[in-house]
């Protein structure tokens, strides 16, 4: 069987024996299930850090509704606090970009496992031909790097 290009390019010409590629398809399999994970815990924290949110945000409106009606206490704290809490909003975008580059990195990983399978086990078995999803196209989905308001490019 003729050596496909990645195969030559990761052996300098030479195939990839089988234990090898057996071991680094796992390898690949186990840290795309990792950012599985990964994502699970990121979207427990984003649902409870929502929650939380909208919690505060209703009990400090509820006591902005109540101080109005009292024109001699100073309410300045309280507008404030709404808005630093109206700030925090943007760590929840947080978890929009995560969740974009996990997905970005899991398809990779899954793309390159299936390359190397097909590669070193043959591209025909008993079932048929393999079929291996193109990995992504783009490099990165997110360009962000870092969290200020206002500054978040989600596609």
């Amino acid at each position: 069987m003729p050596m496909t290009e990645p195969q030559a390019a990761a052996s300098g010409g030479m195939p990839l024996p089988l234990l090898a590629a057996a071991d680094l398809q796992d390898h690949l399999m186990v840290a795309s299930n990792d950012l599985e994970r990964l994502q699970r815990l990121l979207d427990d924290a984003s649902e409870t850090l929502s929650s939380h949110f909208y919690a505060a945000t209703a009990q400090l409106n509820d006591t902005l509704r109540l101080l109005s009606t009292l024109p001699d206490i100073d309410h300045g704290a309280l507008h404030t606090a709404m808005q630093d809490l109206a700030g925090a909003i943007t760590a929840l975008q947080f978890h929009d970009m995560a969740t974009q580059l996990i997905a970005h990195t899991q398809k990779r990983l899954r793309s390159c496992a299936d390359r190397i399978a097909r590669d070193a086990m043959g591209d025909d078995d008993e079932d048929g031909s393999t079929i291996v999803e193109d990995g992504p196209g783009r490099p990165n989905p997110v360009t962000q790097d870092e969290m200020d308001a206002g500054s978040i490019e989600l596609f």
